[in-house]
């Protein structure tokens, strides 16, 4: 069963996670009083429950629309309608990711000044545009990594101008925008699209949409940023939510705003063009059913326990009657994290399959699984540490992204798209749940402008795999091209082996 097989690969995914919470909350510092228990618990669970189902609902839904809307779209053929579907279709797939909500709802909490549907609106605008982009950079045939260095160039220009609340932020929605939902719709959506009207259709091009989405969030919040300046901040506090019917509420409305808009687009579709038979418009109705029930279970189970976790453990290590040296625990534990949950992060697994199947087995699956892991392991550790030291996030992003742009001059072209695809795989919907919490917490705890030092863990998270995809992509070019040289010498052995014999023969006649 489907559920089955969903709920046994989120389980796994988190038990990171919950081997850390029974060790804190248990053993290390125990919760106040038993309810504390009962509230993470019923969070975890719901948050496992939500998640499944969401998933298992995806296939029979979600995805089956946008490559029944996708294929209605290509046949109009005229690139202003598919610009402005692209547009659309990555605004609604932005606004149904969960990643995306759970970061909404923290980001509202805190910022006075920030509306969290505005926000939802803001990220998921700034999506489609770089969707429609996107289409249209496949379809004229631009050069990928004019459009990568382009676009960065342009984001580190405005970094310098935005109030530094919004900079930390920007790179996480970035990351929240690419996961479980968005992920399939917008490649399914985008790539027929593209594919139909194209007249190119390599492989070179089937990679790149999601990195140039991932764009378009950041410079969103960058103007959202400069409209708004600087906002006073609230204590981030999960607690302050007045009991489970206002929550009940606030996840029953996220869920409506985030799958209603795919559903009466499908309906627009499916009476002007589509027209499935009755069967099949069922099925597509009650697995849409499915995903509602599992979004909003998800967001409930977040909302109501698991960021209370995340919270409580961050404040608790650096707290008034904890050691001040005891926050240094918290380095390790981000590299545990972010290690483990990216091994088991299914969206990882895709990944690596992806490339094990590009270069031909050159570079294994579990290779690169594991240079992931230790990369966003470390990646983690750099968060942390920002959060700790209260340090500038561009010291640390600065860098990394400028890294990630050098080795585009030497990544094979196909790796390019690839690997800024790839950036969000692991900036999914635990990380928002849990492992930001878990900063924000501690940013709260040492009396720190939550905006500017508690976010940045999905940020960083999101930059790690466009370095490592890179480096991976131009080992597989060498070993190619290594490959090649020792065919060709092998080829010239042989002739002069063919030739050698018959020269003594042709002196001695003469």
């Amino acid at each position: 069963m489907k559920l089955l097989k969903y709920l046994k690969e989120v389980f796994f995914s988190s038990l990171p996670l919950l081997a850390i919470i029974i060790i804190v909350t248990v053993f290390a510092f125990p919760l106040a009083d038993w309810f504390g228990y009962v509230r993470i618990g019923i969070g975890y669970i719901l948050v496992l429950i939500g998640q499944a189902t969401f998933l298992a609902g995806l296939d029979s839904s979600i995805l089956p629309i946008g490559k029944l809307v996708g294929g209605s779209v290509a046949k109009l053929n005229k690139i202003a309608f598919v610009l402005l579907f692209g547009f659309l279709f990555g605004l609604v797939a932005t606004l149904a990711e969960p990643a995306l909500h759970v970061l909404a709802s923290q980001v509202e909490i805190i910022a006075t000044k920030i509306n969290y549907f505005i926000f939802l609106f803001v990220v998921g605008s700034g999506t489609g545009i770089a969707v429609a982009f996107a289409i249209y950079r496949t379809i004229k045939n631009i050069n990928i990594k004019y459009v990568f260095l382009v676009l960065y160039l342009l984001i580190f220009i405005l970094v310098f101008f935005v109030p530094e609340q919004y900079r930390a932020l920007a790179f996480d929605a970035s990351g929240a925008t690419t996961g479980d939902v968005s992920v399939p719709f917008i490649l399914t959506l985008g790539l027929g699209i593209s594919r139909t009207v194209s007249k190119k259709k390599t492989s070179d091009e089937s990679f790149g949409i999601l990195g140039i989405a991932s764009t378009g969030s950041i410079i969103g919040i960058f103007i959202y940023g400069l409209i708004l300046q600087t906002t006073p901040t609230n204590p981030y506090n999960p607690e302050q939510i007045e009991g489970v019917v206002q929550i009940l509420g606030s996840s029953l409305l996220a869920t409506v705003l985030a799958i209603a808009p795919i559903i009466v687009i499908f309906f627009v579709f499916q009476f002007i063009f589509i027209k499935l038979p009755r069967r099949k418009l069922v099925t597509i109705l009650l697995s849409s059913l499915i995903v509602f029930a599992g979004l909003f279970i998800f967001l409930f189970g977040i909302d109501y326990g698991f960021a209370y976790a995340g919270n409580y453990i961050g404040e608790v290590f650096v707290g008034d009657q904890t050691p001040d040296a005891f926050k240094y625990f918290l380095i390790p534990i981000s590299f545990i994290l972010g290690f483990a949950i990216t091994l088991t992060e299914p969206a990882v697994v895709v990944l690596g399959e992806q490339v094990e199947e590009l270069t031909n087995g050159f570079l294994k699956k579990m290779v690169i699984k594991l240079s992931l892991a230790i990369s966003i392991g470390l990646a983690s550790i750099l968060c942390m540490c920002k959060v700790i030291f209260n340090l500038n996030i561009l010291f640390f992003l600065a860098p990394l992204y400028a890294t990630a742009l050098i080795l585009l001059l030497f990544t094979p072209k196909l790796f390019i798209g690839l690997a800024f695809d790839s950036g969000g795989v692991t900036g999914g919907a635990i990380t928002s749940a849990f492992l930001t919490p878990l900063t924000l917490g501690v940013s709260g705890a040492l009396g720190q402008d939550i905006l500017i030092s508690g976010f940045g863990m999905i940020a960083f998270i999101s930059v790690t795999p466009l370095i490592i995809v890179q480096i991976l992509g131009i080992m597989y070019e060498l070993k190619i091209k290594k490959i090649k040289e020792q065919d060709n010498q092998s080829y010239e052995d042989e002739i002069g082996s063919l030739i050698s014999p018959n020269q003594p023969q042709e002196s001695e006649s003469k």
